[in-house]
């Protein structure tokens, strides 16, 4: 059984006991959160998606906050001398899917 969830702007497909990285939520370490938009539910040869997803519930709790790896952006101009390097690292949440209520 999975479902697929939306936070961030973003989809994640989840299974109870999966630990996923999302973009950063609210919450403390050790919260229990709960994702209300889920998206489709797939149990076995069942799917459940859209309005039949509707009122399911994806819950997990918060394992860590962090920051991912840098990612490196270098834009310059040819001929005219100008380079810029600049780094960027993306904070997400990092979260333990329990179980998908459904």
């Amino acid at each position: 059984m999975y479902a697929v969830v939306e936070t961030g702007g973003k989809q994640y497909r989840v299974a109870p006991g999966d630990s996923v990285e999302v973009e950063t939520l609210a919450g403390d370490v050790g919260a229990e959160i709960e994702f209300g938009r889920v998206l489709a539910i797939v149990d076995g040869d069942s799917v459940r998606a859209g309005v039949e997803a509707g009122n399911a519930r994806v819950r997990g709790t918060i394992t860590a906050h962090g920051r991912g790896e840098k990612t490196l952006v270098f834009k310059f101009k040819r001929k005219k001398q100008y380079k810029r390097t600049i780094g960027h690292r993306q904070n997400f949440t990092r979260i333990t899917v329990s179980d998908i209520v459904g």
